[in-house]
């Protein structure tokens, strides 16, 4: 089931472009002027552009949660859990553990976390022969332990000259592009000036062309993670001034998007992409079973509920003890399972059934057909409806109307700090 892929999965004839697949050859370091090319084209990648990607999220996106959420939508843009740099520099017997993921999770993007230039670029090293499709550096992440002891994710942006410099080592170690985090500020940092300076810093010392930002700033006092995404306000004009000021550039916009509705919203608006974290978490199947239909505008695959636990099953009972120490276990491998009937009838007793289920059940398959008694046949066996409900406000209706002053770079800024 775990591998090292050397060449892409096949894509449907819709998409298929077989003559661009990029691992067929070890890397090797481009010129400096084709690395900090501005154009884009869709030509560089086999699969379809970003629209929707599921977020980085710590304890919450590993290879399990992306195989279910693989299974479910065929076209999202899916993120492991930041992996610190030092971790892989130091685990180099081990990386299997840390890097591996099967070739059905493509298209993926490997996220790293880390200040210290040599290990990004080491870590960025070691994870090439696992076949990412892209590398993107955590520039956003608020918790103390990250931030402040770290002295990385979040706290990196009050220093765009060392993010500028990683990412063109991280570059140098690998034939994919390379992305960034980040949010519109840290604690006092932010005004829409310092947050373009920023993205001009790092664009202008390394070949980053896209960035995925969090429409909050981090506030560093102390606050926990999950605060930091509430109480900072969102200011998603911050975002669409950056899609105005760099047409060069690329932007994801993140935070506070909780339906398929809000992503179309955001895309219509003339977001290059969507990032959804915890919605997609919480509630994949009303989430991710939109993605494709609705978002990339593809037949449903047509698949119910129950058959997406069929195919889940096979590969959990596949890899159940594979990491040795019983690990994972068979409550590891349903953790990504618990919220697939959010708000259906039989939710809360499955839980229940699912919870008591734990002590006997050796095998995901055997935990299943114990606990899914609870579950109406009605709900296992309905494919995911095509088109999102409507009926929400349309939270970017207006942004454009509200959008900070136009920034004007000045290059003597670009060469201190």
């Amino acid at each position: 089931m775990w591998c090292l892929p050397s060449v892409r999965p096949n894509v449907s004839e819709m998409f298929k472009c077989s003559s661009l697949r990029r691992f067929h050859s070890p890397v090797l370091k481009q010129p400096t002027s084709a690395r900090f090319s501005t154009t884009f084209s869709s030509e560089s990648s086999p699969y379809l552009p970003p629209l929707f990607s599921v977020a980085p999220m710590m304890e919450w996106t590993d290879n399990h949660y992306r195989t279910l959420a693989r299974i479910i939508t065929k076209h999202a843009w899916l993120y492991t859990e930041m992996i610190a740099a030092q971790t892989l520099v130091h685990q180099q017997t081990n990386l299997d553990r840390f890097l591996a993921f099967s070739p059905q999770q493509h298209p993926i993007v490997l996220q790293l976390g880390g200040s210290n230039v040599e290990s990004l670029a080491k870590a960025a090293k070691l994870s090439h022969p696992y076949g990412y499709d892209e590398i993107n550096l955590n520039c956003g992440c608020p918790s103390p332990k990250v931030a402040g002891h770290g002295c990385f994710g979040v706290s990196l942006m009050l220093n765009p000259k060392l993010v500028g410099e990683a990412m063109s080592a991280i570059a140098d170690n690998t034939n994919v592009p390379v992305t960034v985090k980040c949010r519109i500020g840290v604690d006092d940092h932010d005004s829409y000036d310092e947050l373009c300076d920023f993205v001009y810093k790092v664009s202008t010392l390394s070949p980053t062309r896209h960035f995925i930002v969090h429409s909050r700033k981090a506030l560093l006092g102390g606050i926990s993670p999950a605060d930091n995404r509430r109480i900072p306000p969102l200011k998603y004009e911050y975002y669409y001034a950056l899609v105005r000021d760099f047409p060069d550039l690329r932007f994801t916009i993140n935070g506070g998007i909780t339906s398929i509705s809000k992503v179309n919203a955001a895309l219509r608006e003339g977001a290059y992409g969507v990032m959804v974290g915890r919605a997609a978490y919480n509630n994949p199947w009303q989430t991710l079973g939109l993605v494709d239909t609705a978002v990339y505008g593809v037949p449903s695959s047509g698949l119910t509920r129950r058959q997406v636990l069929e195919q889940y099953q096979v590969y959990a009972d596949s890899v159940l003890g594979t990491q040795g120490n019983g690990r994972p276990n068979v409550r590891d491998l349903v953790k990504p399972l618990l919220n697939i009937f959010h708000s259906e009838n039989g939710n809360s007793l499955w839980k229940r059934k699912a919870d008591a289920a734990f002590k006997e059940c050796k095998t995901v398959g055997s935990l299943l057909e114990e606990s899914l008694k609870a579950i109406p046949d009605s709900v296992l066996d309905s494919p995911i409806s095509e088109s999102p409900e409507s009926g929400e406000d349309d939270v970017f209706a207006n942004v454009h109307n509200v959008l900070p002053p136009p920034y004007k770079a000045v290059e003597q800024v670009m060469l201190c700090a």
